[in-house]
């Protein structure tokens, strides 16, 4: 292409933003979607908008590292630079070809985010990243570069500048901008400088080298040792403030050998295989984690069955009800937490609302558990994957210096749902059945995201990662480290690579050969899309969960061992006629006078129990088990509690004496009323409780002379929703929206771009035009004849005031009809509304 036929260079962003097609506007947009909320009026207000500090910050933090740097080495690089300085700020003196292969791509990539504009000879980095990222003594610049000479001799006197001129070797000049000049290009000469530092004292070139890669300030004496005169009198240190100096930037390149960074990382670090297990053996260990966790969710909720801890008054768990958690679940703390929180985020808990509120089960906890075990666990792994609550952070300290509790407010970090899914595909681009290092999987996402300023402090994503990769571990999600065939199906990835014939499973120390392309990441699914691949997934576990057994195994010591997973009606019955004495591969329960007891409170009579446990035992009842039966069964219901404060009664007066003669009975208030009846001052709960502490087997009773049957009533909250994630920001646009947005801006840019016709309009651009009420109608009609487009000035109902460039129809009635190109659609608009009306040049698009 020739000179004449090359389009103009864009003098700004905005003109470099107008030259792009849909396409490459819609890249833009999704990946800034912070742009257009709300929708910019015109190519203009969304140039002024990617320009604004929030907006740059936010996108300088999505960067990969070597795209980081490469913005970082545009903001120490001339304004503007061409892509051959660039190349030799990012590959130096000999080029690395992984950088050189690399760096269009990231330079592509600073273009489509609207971080740099204008063509590979006039590369521009927008001014609020070049603030961000150009050095200054208080923001230190990540390459470790210091002020230019430029910069650094800005205050100086001139004669100061001279006498650095003369013993650098150059001649005198007769102003400082000329003798700056000349000194900048001496250290920008490699030869030149080479001779320069050729005669310098080998102390002098250790100060240079200990500040060459940064910091690049240093502390000096009012009387400079000799080494350090040397390098102050050719002005390789510059004083910038009493006390301090520099390394000028050309020095530090020169020294560098043209490298704005230590250590360019064009490509991303390799994620390695710690270890390789058949995928068989991972499917199936995470098929017994999956259980596991179903298992611990029911055991949490059956624990708070009847209402749980009472909520804090600032919200959440106090720290001595999560200890009990922990040990009835029988996990460590932080695992109980986490317990907590995945139940809360699946909707499965929450607090009931009540006066003395407490957490609860939900109306939802008693549909999940009607649903198959895999279909369970698919609504478990779904919720944690959207859920910004995190529980690795519960125990710590907030902004304020308050602890942070389970289920307490501040837990939400919105990066923890993209980083449980990178994690998640990171593991799904190894080779089936591999599980990977965790330092390479931290260092992989500590490249694509990398930390900047005061963050290096709080690894945020670093933690969420290793948050990440245990909680998939405790989910079932991944098995012995690695990602399971469910894992896979849940992120809707393909396939597995499989590992080539050097990759044989083998031991934990052997490593898989590894890729070192950058292979494209998995996007998240949306909503539909995380319903069916949670489907698959739960179809893929299905077959390897355990199939729940009808039976358990009596003893003669008093126990029954349930080899597995048990039917749930047999489970809850025997949790009410049995305690758990241990839990396991198989679940050890023991029976007890008051374990039985409580099954016949609950409405149950000998003979239903004996009936229970011959149909469901493998081995015959053990005949200390049926003692145990019914000798607590006689006893059962032979003294009654009522309500007079409360009373006993019994038909063989006998066994009352025996309790008023019982000096454990004192603190009951016990008094005979008639021979088969006692009055107590306690009430009938603790009248119970103190009658069978004394081994007696009371049973309360009704004001009509009934038998209560105690079972106990699950309490479950309102019908509650499922916690919101907090967003990470603005949604992605979808086509539909981007579409619209696309085609809105483009409008408003014709509207406020599109060339007048000389003299039609007084008004400066940007301004409405005006024109009078008769010249406005005037023109309106000529252009329904003509069928030519107009540009107004329109103030809506609102009074908001906007430019619009529309091709009359109609005009009547007060009113004009037009097709109008800002909305892509035919309105009506009063014209006592309209302030002017301006004709378009002849050549206007």
């Amino acid at each position: 292409m020739s000179t004449e036929d090359r389009p103009p260079a864009p003098r700004s962003l905005a003109e470099a933003l107008r030259a792009r097609g849909d396409a490459a506007l819609g890249a833009l947009l999704r990946s800034r979607p912070d742009l257009i909320t709300p929708v910019p009026t015109d190519l203009t207000q969304l140039a002024t908008r990617a320009g604004t500090r929030a907006s740059v910050v936010r996108a300088l933090e999505r960067l990969d590292r070597f795209a980081l740097q490469t913005a970082e080495a545009l903001a120490v690089a001339a304004d503007p630079a061409t892509y051959g300085e660039l190349l030799g700020l990012m590959a130096g003196d000999d080029p690395d070809p992984a950088v050189v292969a690399a760096l269009p791509h990231a330079v592509d990539l600073l273009r489509e985010q609207a971080l740099v504009w204008g063509a590979d000879d006039r590369l521009r980095l927008v001014r609020t990243a070049r603030e961000l990222l150009a050095p200054s003594p208080q923001h230190p610049s990540p390459t470790g570069l210091g002020p230019t000479v430029q910069e650094a001799t800005a205050g100086m006197s001139p004669g100061r500048i001279q006498e650095i001129v003369a013993s650098a070797g150059l001649a005198s000049t007769h102003d400082s901008v000329s003798a700056v000049t000349a000194l900048a290009g001496l250290f920008t000469d490699r030869a030149r400088m080479a001779a320069l530092l050729a005669d310098a004292p080998a102390d002098s070139l250790d100060v240079l080298e200990r500040l060459v890669w940064g910091p690049p300030y240093g502390q000096v004496t009012p009387d400079p040792a000799p080494r350090l005169r040397w390098l102050l009198d050719r002005g390789l240190l510059l004083p910038t403030a009493p006390g301090t100096v520099v390394l000028p930037r050309e020095v530090a390149l020169h020294l560098r050998r043209g490298l704005a960074h230590r250590a360019p990382e064009p490509v991303p670090p390799v994620v390695e295989a710690a270890a390789v297990h058949r995928p068989q053996v991972v499917d199936s260990a995470a098929a017994g984690q999956a259980y596991t966790a179903l298992a611990t969710v029911e055991e949490l909720l059956k624990d708070w069955d009847e209402g749980g801890p009472a909520v804090l008054r600032a919200g959440g768990l106090s720290v001595r009800d999560l200890k009990r958690t922990a040990v009835a679940l029988d996990v460590p703390e932080p695992a109980a937490a986490f317990w907590v929180e995945l139940a809360y985020a699946a909707g499965l808990i929450a607090s009931d609302g009540e006066a003395d509120e407490r957490y609860a089960a939900t109306p939802a906890y008693d549909e999940w558990l009607e649903q198959p075990p895999a279909e369970r666990w698919s609504r478990l792994v779904t919720a944690w994957l959207a859920a910004t609550r995190t529980a690795g952070l519960v125990g710590g300290r907030d902004a304020k210096d308050r602890t942070l509790s389970a289920l307490g407010p501040g837990l939400d970090r919105s990066a923890a749902p993209e980083v449980r899914h990178r994690v998640l595909a990171l593991l799904a681009g190894l080779p089936e059945g591999a599980a990977a290092a965790a330092g390479s999987v931290l260092a992989r996402l500590r490249w694509e995201r990398p930390l900047r300023g005061d963050r290096r402090e709080d690894d945020l994503r670093g933690r969420l990662a290793e948050w990440a990769l245990s909680e998939a571990e405790l989910l079932g999600v991944t098995g012995r480290g690695a990602l399971s065939a469910q894992g896979r199906a849940l992120l809707g990835a393909p396939a597995a690579p499989a590992p080539g014939p050097e990759a044989e499973p083998s031991g934990p120390g052997d490593k898989l050969p590894v890729h070192h392309h950058r292979t494209a990441p998995l996007a998240p699914l949306s909503a539909t899309e995380q319903a069916v691949a949670s489907a698959a997934a739960a179809r893929l576990l299905a077959p390897l969960l355990p199939e729940p057994l009808d039976h358990v195994l009596l003893q003669a010591d008093l126990t029954a061992v349930a080899p597995g997973p048990l039917r749930r009606p047999l489970a809850d019955m025997l949790g009410v006629l049995a305690d758990v004495e241990s839990k396991g591969g198989a679940t050890v329960y023991r029976f007890t006078p008051g374990s039985v007891r409580r099954a016949l409170d609950a409405g149950q009579a000998a003979s239903d129990l004996h009936a229970f446990l011959a149909a469901h035992s493998r081995t015959p009842v053990p005949q200390p088990l049926a003692y145990l039966i019914d000798d607590v069964a006689r006893r059962h219901g032979h003294l009654r509690v009522g309500a007079a404060s409360a009373y006993v009664r019994c038909d063989d007066d006998a066994v009352l004496s025996e309790i008023l003669a019982d000096k454990r009975a004192a603190g009951l208030g016990l008094r005979r009323l008639a021979p088969t009846v006692l009055a107590a001052q306690a009430d009938p709960a603790g009248l119970l409780e103190g009658l069978r502490a004394m081994g007696f087997a009371p049973a309360a009773e009704s004001a009509e002379g009934d038998v209560l049957i105690t079972r106990a009533l699950a309490h479950r909250t309102p019908p509650r929703t499922a916690p919101e994630p907090v967003p990470d920001g603005p949604p992605v646009p979808d086509d539909t929206l981007l579409a619209a947005a696309l085609r809105a801006i483009r409008a408003g840019d014709l509207a406020t771009t599109a060339p007048r016709k000389p003299g039609s309009a007084p008004a400066a651009q940007g301004e409405l035009p005006r024109t009078g009420a008769a010249e406005t109608l005037a023109t309106m009609q000529a252009a329904v004849l003509t069928g030519e487009a107009l540009w107004i000035g329109y103030v809506n109902a609102e009074g908001a005031a906007s430019q619009r460039v529309i091709a009359p129809v109609r005009v009547e009635g007060g009113f004009v009809t037009a097709y109008d190109h800002t909305a892509d659609e035919v309105r009506t608009y009063p014209l006592h509304r309209i302030t002017g009306v301006a004709e378009l040049a002849d050549d206007a698009g």
